[in-house]
């Protein structure tokens, strides 16, 4: 994939140590039971630990369901977590603390199409972050800074007062992107940035999004469940399953060396671009539990072709040095993890 370039001044940042930093971060969400039944709990996050650091990213994978969308939403102050502790550049993401807060975390949403107010044109969309979060900003510099922008994603000037429906969906994830840079954030969230364009112009936008970040040393928390584009991206992965991480660590040791079995079949399932090339296909049985009603001891268990009797009573630590798993009887060289403690 070839680099796309601007010549836009570099405007990065001193390195530092991590700007969003997560701790036994859970969301869980009270459903009603009906007119005679108790509420219930779904358990869409749980106790989830991460550091999101300038010019790195950490890719979160999993199936539809597993929580990414909720990390995301809890991320970018959306939602407030239910219990745990999330704190950006320092200060701590409690609600009295959002407001000052936001400006810091930003986010790309999935859809290009869905995500652009159709009745606004492009350099009214590029301005609005600013004029609703700098309305004291002169007018004159508001546009000054959209169309710096628009320039910097790779947009030409013309594009400036074209409305959403004249661009292709690649042109208008790249003015999604630099809408969500106008308030110079130190953390983009990536919500399957690529996954509704075409196979053929995904490259020049991960492209964008990497030229991006080596010159504004921006933290990027990319969620996907293309393990190919993650591997092109990411730094460190996280590997989620119903809620929880069953597996942390650098990118080149999770695709290498994966611990989990969970894992294992995710990375089996990834396409490769050489025909002869010899692969073992892991066919998961059964669907995805719902988080209403979690399987107790490894939630993974129910689909898992290693569970034994240890793991449908018991809940796996996850554990490790660099590489972390969650699995009582891990893939390679994996060493066991130490049982939860009862909850």
């Amino acid at each position: 994939m070839s680099a796309v370039t601007t010549d836009a001044p570099n405007t990065t940042r001193p390195q530092a140590g991590p700007v969003v930093t997560a701790k036994g971060l859970t969301r869980h969400y009270e459903v009603g039971g009906g007119l005679f039944g108790k509420p219930k709990t779904v358990r869409a996050l749980s106790e989830l630990d991460f550091e999101l650091t300038p010019g790195r990213t950490l890719a979160v994978v999993g199936e539809s369901g597993c929580g990414k969308s909720t990390l995301a939403r809890v991320v970018t102050l959306i939602e407030e977590p239910t219990r745990g502790d999330l704190s950006i550049d320092g200060t701590k993401a409690t609600p009295d603390a959002w407001k000052s807060l936001r400006s810091k975390v930003q986010i790309v949403f999935q859809d290009p199409y869905g995500s652009l107010n159709p009745r606004q044109r492009i350099g009214q969309i590029l301005m609005e972050p600013l004029l609703i979060n700098r309305p004291q900003m002169p007018a004159a510099e508001r546009e000054e800074k959209a169309r710096e922008m628009l320039r910097l994603v790779g947009l030409r000037p013309e594009h400036f007062d074209r409305y959403p429906h004249m661009f292709s969906g690649g042109q208008r994830q790249r003015v999604a992107i630099g809408r969500a840079l106008m308030l110079e954030p130190e953390v983009l969230v990536l919500d399957e940035p690529v996954s509704a364009l075409d196979v053929s112009i995904q490259s020049s936008v991960l492209n964008l999004l990497i030229d991006l970040q080596e010159r504004m040393q921006l933290a990027y928390l990319f969620i996907s469940h293309d393990l190919s584009v993650v591997r092109h991206v990411a730094d460190d992965v996280t590997v989620m399953y119903l809620g929880r991480a069953v597996e942390t660590g650098p990118k080149d040791m999770i695709f290498d060396n994966p611990q989990h079995p969970y894992t294992k079949a995710l990375l089996s399932a990834t396409p490769r671009a050489d025909p002869e090339a010899g692969k073992e296909r892991i066919k998961l049985q059964g669907e995805l539990p719902s988080p209403l009603a979690v399987p107790p001891g490894c939630a993974f268990a129910p689909r898992c072709w290693k569970a034994q009797d240890k793991c449908r009573a018991a809940r796996p630590l996850l554990d490790g040095a660099t590489q972390k798993s969650a699995c009582f009887f891990p893939e390679g060289d994996g060493t066991a993890s130490p049982e939860a403690p009862k909850s």
